[in-house]
């Protein structure tokens, strides 16, 4: 790549300052707030006890969002000491890897995690234990995807690695593909530069295998959408004017994507339509603060946008005409939201200042911090949950966390919560393993 193209390594979790104007809604932000580009290369020792402390006793809400909401934001409430909820750091690992930067869940009990080295690492689990490596000259993988027996991987030179999983008698992994395709030498001295490869670093990749589909989006600001079968870019959306930190897509194809404009832009794919094949739907305003991490709930009903501001914003999608509404907003964190999580009930949200927490959403609409999570020393960029487990009462819900830190440890938390009404159902498709075995 040249080096003029090439993308700053250091570009991704920079922040970026945006200053609209007639600006008339007041935000609340950090005073002793580190540069965020200054994590990437040493990470700030942020946890402690005062600290835990501190974010247990610090507000949970703010009366200057309701002026912006077309209906009164759902109150979020905190339950740190409630004794409904228990919760503890089942495992904690470390690599001489660097920094975590991606993680990814697999529906047979798979964790797949990319650091700054050339390895992405897979876990097994409930153990939590090493099964295999998927090594390549490449370093940096920045994401990660994993669907069925294929995984998918972003790294620091712009390209993405496809790998099979095989089950062999032991568990293996081929190397299939390269996106985009290598040209040969003297092709590639001929057309120059790869023109479908993207100008900036990848900051999130997203799968739509029913239309055999992978988006990629970038610091470059566009979406680059990808035929899986033959490996072809067949689109390039440009969707922000400002980088784009986050992608995710529904179920039923809807693109979101989120940006440094402090938008979040919501996408459908026009299959009559040849010249643009994605078009603009409708555009959802994250009150004037950068949105880094997206997540869905498993029926798709809400949006949630993690900004740097330290506000979850969350979005709720109407019973008949299906568009988007701002529900409000869940305060918690001090720093930057990085990175978040849904599955069945929880979201689960990791920050700059080094904790996690996760959040239930109640049947009134409410959400609830019901456990906050310290333990790292760097800020979270990565977190993926899912339901679990097997020696659980029948009235409680336990949620395993997996988490990934700039710190380069990978941690592994159990949080279990009780239901007063006996009651402990998962909306269908939610993720389930069986867990607790051997630990």
């Amino acid at each position: 790549m040249d080096d003029s193209n090439s993308p700053d390594p250091t570009a991704s979790f920079a922040f970026r300052s945006t200053t609209p104007q007639n600006d008339n809604f007041l935000r609340s932000h950090s005073t002793k707030e580190t540069p965020f580009s200054n994590f990437l290369l040493s990470p700030s020792r942020l946890s402690c006890p005062t600290l835990s402390r501190s974010l247990q006793n610090s507000p949970v809400s703010s009366p200057l969002h309701r002026q912006f909401s077309p209906s009164p934001p759902s109150p979020t409430k905190l339950s740190d000491s409630d004794p409904q909820t228990t919760y503890h750091c089942a495992s904690s690992v470390l690599r001489n890897d660097g920094q975590i930067l991606s993680i990814a869940l697999s529906s047979n009990g798979l964790v797949y995690t990319g650091s700054d080295s050339n390895l992405v690492r897979v876990w097994k689990l409930p153990e939590f234990t090493e099964c295999g490596q998927l090594r390549t000259k490449a370093c940096r993988v920045v994401a990660l995807e994993v669907s069925n027996d294929t995984v998918y991987a972003a790294y620091g030179d712009g390209k993405i690695r496809v790998w099979r999983r095989t089950w062999d008698k032991v568990l293996k992994h081929v190397r299939l593909a390269t996106i985009p395709k290598t040209l040969g030498y003297v092709r590639s001295y001929i057309a120059g530069k790869d023109k479908t490869m993207h100008k900036g670093l990848i900051t999130s990749m997203a799968l739509n295998t029913a239309e055999d589909i992978l988006y990629t989006a970038s610091l470059d600001k566009t979406v680059k959408v990808w035929r899986i079968s033959d490996l072809k870019c067949i689109e390039t959306i440009k969707a922000h004017p400002e980088p784009i930190n986050a992608i995710i897509v529904a179920d039923d194809g809807v693109l979101y994507t989120a940006s440094d404009d402090a938008t979040v832009r919501v996408w459908r794919r026009n299959f009559c339509s040849h010249d643009q094949p994605h078009s603009l739907t409708v555009t959802l305003h994250a009150k004037y603060s950068p949105v880094k991490a997206l997540t869905l709930t498993p029926d798709a009903g809400i949006l949630y946008g993690g900004c740097t501001d330290g506000y979850i914003h969350y979005w709720l999608k109407g019973w008949f005409a299906g568009q988007l509404q701002y529900g409000g907003s869940i305060q918690g964190h001090t720093h930057a939201v990085m990175c978040l999580a849904s599955v069945a009930k929880y979201v689960v949200s990791g920050s700059a200042d080094s904790t996690s927490r996760v959040w239930a959403r109640e049947q009134d609409g409410q959400h609830t911090c019901l456990a906050v999570l310290v333990g790292h020393r760097g800020p979270i960029r990565c977190v993926t949950a899912f339901i679990g487990g097997r020696l659980v009462e029948d009235n409680e819900d336990s949620c395993t966390i997996c988490t990934g830190s700039l710190d380069g440890v990978l941690k592994v938390w159990r949080v279990t919560h009780k239901n007063v009404n006996n009651q402990c159902s998962s909306p269908p498709g939610t993720k389930y393993f069986e867990l607790y075995k051997g630990l």
